[in-house]
């Protein structure tokens, strides 16, 4: 659950008449200052470090031919050679040594930070690579939240170390940084995460705007059922009909669905315009077309909400899921009883093939060992009550300002144990880990089309605007897969451990419109609080 979630029934409730609010108490915030942090000391002082601007971009995973010279370039000892690179689905490569202890490759940044070096990790942050994974998936952060080694995190932190990135058991630093209670720590890693999201929205905007560009304009209909296995549940998911325009670098999205998560939903006449001749800061506007008001879509967040947001991590289970595509395989779906054949039918105008999704896991995991048992037990009831169509209102749920937890007992594991310890077995560092695994198969269908207009890699561009929807976010991830020739005009995908959808692609046409459904119409007023999570 996001903190601004609860802001917003918060908010609902103190000012205005209750909206049919949307949390789930299992997710916490894993999608994002400046890069200026400071750190109190014991004796009352403060220590400042400030970003160093020439090595202030996170360094992107390379070739792997590219990234073996250079790590063996910095490596201290030149003759020392690097052995196994492997993939561990999180974005930066994990390197594994070659199991000769004479040709152990080294972790020097990862190393300093396990000892709490600081001084050590000033000066090689200028000509290390602050985002390496160790071979437990490990990046420097990492180690220095698990470990408690304060300054040190937020040294990294001031030289933009990725936050969002997870490491071989799919934990984020802020997941980390939650499991091990420090408040100061939680609040320096949730805002760097923001600002990092926020520069990747402004780094991707020409490149995006280039392929709008391109694109021909057009218009059409995606339609959404959600559907789950849960009984309960299954009742109150709701289906949405949505009208996409594109002109020019111009998008329009009309929709019934404001917001969605495990348990609720949100319901409105609502249309998001996107318009990229404005500047960023104004080009992102939502409006409630029932209330006849707009409220420019923004990033900033004030301080109170942070930490309201902060609160609301300190006291929740920390959640995971990974959609695991390691094994996937399609094939040809069919029909008939006695003569089967495969399966082609008409999706909407086109006509289309149809595959059966094999291989597909939804690995979730959930943490707990920062919480009380007060905690797990008002998490347990609001959850129960949400499940029958209660909301937080009626639970009197109210955060409390979460002080920092007592430290867990300090780390006996030396760092040779550590970095020689088995892939897959990494001693555990930081809290003691009290977490339970699940893993669901996930069967799915998908209909590929030849006679669809849009390319797949055109949609992505369309769905990159409008990302920042939860939903939207994960057709975007899961059309991003190597699919069956043709694009998916129908298709199955994971919304929740719980809950899936079924997306439809109705209707396609290339059309001119009016300019005037891309703007603001007279009428509308400015609501600059309509929509508070957004």
């Amino acid at each position: 659950m996001t903190g601004e979630k609860i802001r917003t029934l918060r908010k609902d409730h103190n000012n205005k008449p209750s909206k049919d609010g949307s949390i789930t108490l299992m997710e916490t915030f894993d999608e994002s200052t400046n890069g200026t942090i400071t750190s109190p000391t014991p004796n009352g002082t403060a220590i400042t470090y400030k970003s160093n601007k020439n090595h202030n971009k996170t360094v992107k995973p390379m070739a792997l031919q590219q990234q073996l010279s250079n790590i063996n370039a910095n490596n201290t000892n030149a003759n020392q050679s690097v052995g196994t690179i492997i993939d561990d689905y999180n974005k930066n490569p994990i390197i594994l040594t070659n199991g000769n202890e004479d040709l152990n490759l080294e972790f020097p940044v990862h190393e300093c930070v396990f000892r709490g070096d600081v001084r050590r990790l000033s000066s090689l942050i200028r000509t290390q690579n602050i985002s390496q994974k160790d071979v437990h998936g490990n990046t420097p952060l990492h180690v220095a939240v698990m470990m408690g080694h304060k300054e040190c995190a937020l040294l990294l932190l001031a030289h933009n170390a990725p936050v969002k990135v997870k490491n071989a058991q799919g934990w984020s630093p802020l997941a980390e940084a939650i499991s091990y209670g420090d408040r100061q720590m939680i609040t320096a890693i949730l805002r760097k995460l923001k600002q990092q999201s926020r520069e990747s929205v402004a780094d991707k905007r020409p490149k995006l705007l280039r392929a709008l560009k391109e694109l021909g304009d057009f218009y059409f209909e995606l339609h959404w059922d959600f559907q789950s296995w849960v009984p309960l549940l299954s009742r109150i998911l709701p289906s949405d009909n949505c009208k996409i325009y594109k002109q020019g670098i111009n998008i329009r999205l009309d929709t019934t669905l404001i917001d969605f998560s495990d348990m609720k939903c949100q319901r409105g006449d609502l249309s998001f315009i996107f318009n990229g001749d404005a500047p960023p800061s104004k080009s992102f506007y939502v409006l409630d077309n029932e209330q006849k008001v707009y409220q420019r879509i923004h990033h900033e967040e004030s301080e109170m909400e942070t930490e309201e947001e902060v609160d609301i991590l300190m006291s929740s289970d920390v959640y995971s899921a990974t959609l695991s595509t390691k094994s996937i395989t399609f094939s040809r779906s069919q029909i008939g009883w006695l003569f089967r054949e495969d399966k082609t039918e008409r999706v909407g105008n086109f006509l289309a093939d149809f595959y059966s999704v094999n291989g597909l896991v939804l690995e979730s995991r959930k943490r707990r060992e920062h919480l009380s048992e007060e905690d797990v037990l008002r998490n347990k009831a609001i959850m129960e009550s949400l499940s029958k169509g209660g909301n937080l209102v009626e639970q009197n749920y109210e955060p409390q300002r979460r002080l920092s937890l007592t430290a867990p007992d300090p780390n006996t594991i030396s760092w040779e144990e550590y970095i020689s310890a088995e892939h897959g077995k990494a001693p555990h560092l930081g809290r003691e880990l009290v977490c339970k695994e699940s893993k669901k198969n996930f069967k799915a269908t998908v209909a590929m089309s030849q006679d669809f207009p849009l390319g797949i890699e055109s949609l992505l561009n369309v769905l990159e605007v409008i990302a920042p929807f939860k939903h939207f976010n994960k057709l975007r991830e899961f059309v991003q897969m190597k699919l069956p020739p043709g694009f998916p005009v129908k298709l199955d995908i994971p919304v929740f451990p719980t809950i899936t959808a079924t997306v439809t692609f109705q209707e396609f046409r290339y059309d001119d419109f009016e300019e005037s459904i891309f703007s603001i119409p007279a009428d509308y007023k400015e609501d600059p609080s309509r929509f508070p999570d957004l």
